[in-house]
């Protein structure tokens, strides 16, 4: 998986996909990947991130992200590449799926 910066027109593309995927909300700031993913309630929420921290470690790419409740809220970034790439990417795939969304 490329650790390669995407250019505007791959990112356009990605997030257009990302947001097909499930209930949308994915979206850029700056040079993160961001959404917040809202569960019914604290177990549901961390159940996802528990979820996740098991493919994150995996892939050796690990989120920024919070917790409030029943809400967490996830920038991507690829630090060693300063912006997006399909490593975020494909870790946002997974979170999709593991939301239920996807």
């Amino acid at each position: 998986m490329s650790a390669t910066r995407l250019d505007t027109a791959a990112l356009t593309t990605a997030l257009a996909e990302l947001n097909a995927l499930g209930q949308g909300g994915w979206s850029r700031s700056d040079d993160q990947l961001c959404k917040t993913f809202v569960f019914p309630d604290f177990v549901r929420a961390f159940g996802f991130m528990t979820q996740v921290a098991l493919i994150a470690e995996s892939m050796n790419h690990h989120p920024d992200w919070s917790n409030i409740y029943g809400q967490v809220r996830v920038a991507l970034s690829t630090h060693e590449s300063g912006g997006i790439t399909e490593r975020d990417i494909e870790l946002a795939r997974q979170m999709e799926r593991l939301s239920g969304n996807g």
